[in-house]
This record gives C-alpha cells, structure tokens and sequence, in this order.
C-alpha cells in the first residue's frame, strides 16, 4: 500500500467514526429520527415510531 491509500483509509475511518458517534449520541438522547427536520414536532416521533417524513 503506498502512503496516499493508507491516508485515504485512515480518513474514511476518522469519518466512519465521527458519523457513528454522532449517531449513537442522537439515539441515547431519545432523538428516534435523527435527522430529521420536524423530529420534535413530528407526532410519530412523540409517539416513540420513526418518522415518515
């Protein structure tokens, strides 16, 4: 492996892991569509199902 794949891996690795903690984060906050613009107000997600926006 030359040195431009290595740094390629170790980047979509470093972007892998942020997007997981971001996501694990939003889950443990109660937030079921993360993502989502209306997931505060959106009645499914008061309800604790996805929403279907």
């Amino acid at each position: 492996m030359n040195t431009a794949t290595v740094l390629a891996v170790i980047a979509i690795a470093v972007i892998l892991f942020f997007a997981a903690r971001y996501l694990y984060k939003e889950k443990k906050k109660g937030n079921h569509c993360v993502g989502c613009p209306y997931a505060d107000s959106c009645p499914k997600h008061r309800q604790g199902t996805n929403c279907g926006h």
